[in-house]
């Protein structure tokens, strides 16, 4: 990828659950040709520290996000 100079974004959807913990994470829209940074976008999310998670009427909730990781190479 680096060689071929691609710059792309690739959305990771995942879940902040109620203790902060990142899961279900999956990629939404990614490189058709470029499953190395796909993987690499997952493994990035996958590995990120606990979360605040959000609150609703006082409580801790789960919540769903998509988060766009930008590749430039």
């Amino acid at each position: 990828a680096q060689k071929a100079g691609i710059a792309c974004i690739v959305y990771v959807y995942f879940i902040v659950d109620k203790n902060g913990n990142v899961t279900n994470a999956e990629v939404k829209r990614g490189v058709k040709d470029g499953e190395e940074l796909n993987d690499e976008a997952l493994r990035v999310i996958k590995e990120m520290p606990k979360w605040e998670p959000g609150y609703q009427n006082a409580k801790p909730v789960s919540v769903a996000l998509t988060l766009p990781i930008r590749f430039t190479l």
